[in-house]
């Protein structure tokens, strides 16, 4: 039996589109500031995902940088600013805030002053979905954008950040975007690419295959994609709930991402279910993939209130375009089936 991918919010596969360009760049041998016609052809490709990045995330007017990923983003979007954020902000964002402020038990944040906090848009663990205030100096955009209607133009935010391959497009590029104008000091010193905020050559196939996979991504929002994974999400949650009474669905009186569902069952621990279902075939995680390979328990979750005990009884099942019906009542069945034989061998 094929296996069955439920881990979207770690990594999406690569989309066919991102593929094609990827390989099409791969036959431009120029660097992108060699000024000869081969140089000028890899620039082009760079400048053409700029604006499809720009486009595809209404920040037309904006400055698009590209980088390595959301992490670098967030250390050229914050570091040396003294910042305020909350305890469920990513890793990536963490070191570099006062995380002081407030979170409810339904994982939202409250922002008193927007010019001096940062606010990630979706939470990766949960799902929760934040209303960013006008006048936020930061967001971390990664796991909404492509899946949630989104411009930077009207969102009101000084910068944002996101990932390619969190919506189809190839691991190790991402973008920090802000107005043309704000002073952004590069981390990276060297040649000057990027406008000067981020030395070294440009990685030409993978920001080719970025500008690729977002215009697909918002292609597929645009279709609706988006609105039939959130109703296999919510029958995946009416499965979870009809099993087990004592599972609790976290966030779920929030706004949440069409396709993530976190969930806690009691004295159960999240790492067991993930290899439990690994072996019957079904990929999901204990929270975010950038920490859910150290045994601890979740921060967000503890900073929502539940107990260490709890938090690290948590699992998180983030659906994505390629899931079907027959993916989720899998999950469903084979879940059912290991957590009654959790609850017999606890008795």
């Amino acid at each position: 039996m094929s296996r069955v991918y439920l881990d979207y919010n770690a990594t999406t596969p690569v989309r066919a589109e991102a593929r094609e360009a990827m390989v099409a760049a791969m036959d431009v041998a120029g660097n992108p500031s060699s000024v000869h016609a081969e140089g000028r052809a890899a620039k082009g490709l760079v400048e053409a995902a700029r604006v499809q990045v720009a486009d595809a995330i209404g920040a037309s007017g904006a400055d698009v940088v590209f980088v390595s990923g959301a992490t670098e983003a967030a250390a050229l979007a914050c570091k040396g600013r003294d910042l305020l954020g909350a305890a469920v902000e990513h890793d990536a964002v963490a070191g570099w805030i006062d995380p002081v402020l407030p979170v409810d038990g339904q994982g939202r944040v409250t922002v008193e002053e927007p010019a001096r906090s940062v606010l990630q848009w979706a939470n990766s663990e949960t799902g929760v979905v934040q209303a960013l205030p006008q006048g936020l100096a930061v967001s971390d955009l990664t796991q909404g954008v492509g899946r949630l209607p989104f411009a930077f133009s009207w969102a009101g935010i000084g910068m944002g950040f996101l990932s390619a391959h969190k919506f189809g497009g190839p691991k190790g590029v991402g973008a920090l975007v802000f107005p043309q104008g704000t002073d952004v000091a590069a981390q990276i010193t060297g040649g000057g690419q990027e406008m000067g905020r981020r030395s070294g050559t440009e990685n030409v196939i993978g920001i080719a295959g970025m500008g690729a996979a977002i215009g697909a991504a918002l292609r597929d929002l645009e279709d609706g994609v988006w609105s039939r994974v959130e109703k296999l999400r919510n029958i995946l949650e009416s499965g979870v709930e009809a099993a087990s009474k004592e599972t609790i669905l976290v966030g779920k009186g929030a706004a949440r991402l069409p396709n993530t569902t976190c969930m806690i069952t009691p004295g159960w621990k999240g790492e067991t279910q993930v290899m439990a279902m690994d072996l019957a075939g079904i990929a999901i995680s204990a929270g975010s993939a950038c920490s859910s390979g150290k045994v601890k328990a979740s921060t967000v979750l503890q900073a929502m209130g539940f107990d260490e005990d709890l938090a690290a009884s948590a699992i998180r099942v983030s659906l994505g375009p390629e899931t079907t019906q027959e993916d989720v009542m899998r999950f469903v069945d084979v879940w059912t089936q290991k957590q009654k034989r959790h609850r017999q061998r606890s008795v």
